[in-house]
């Protein structure tokens, strides 16, 4: 199963010709069980051009299969700790949000499908993070 990251699911639903968006495509075409998480949901509905189109994108994300965390607070200390791993480590992780969808993917045992250098970054520090390669 596979965590679809915001980098990704705006590159498609764009039409972009990205590799992310083609391992994306890879995966519908395979059948391969996918969702989102609550951030992407909101980080793509805040990227909405206008009502029109963040009723559409709504609509349209509506539909898919979601995946929370799952033990509460527990869950964002260890986001946290994941962020304090990396700057001890001497990386800088940008957004608060791929803490949170890394420890998603963790909890909910997911590969993580992405097109963003903070998850490249992430994945030094916390090897088991399983990021989703094209078969």
């Amino acid at each position: 199963m596979i965590l679809v990251d915001t980098s990704v699911l705006i590159d498609y639903l764009k039409g972009a010709s990205t590799v992310a968006a083609g391992k994306f495509q890879d995966a519908i075409d395979k059948k391969i069980p996918f969702g989102i998480s609550p951030y992407t949901y909101q980080e793509i509905l805040q990227g909405a051009a206008n009502e029109q189109e963040f009723t559409l994108l709504r609509e349209y994300l509506d539909t898919q299969v979601f995946y929370d965390l799952m033990h509460g607070r527990a869950s964002f200390s260890e986001a946290a700790m994941i962020y304090f791993r990396c700057r001890r480590m001497g990386i800088t992780v940008r957004s608060t949000i791929d803490l949170l969808i890394v420890q998603t993917a963790l909890e909910n045992e997911l590969f993580l499908l992405h097109d963003d250098r903070d998850f490249t970054a992430i994945k030094k520090v916390v090897p088991g993070l399983k990021v989703y390669q094209s078969s």
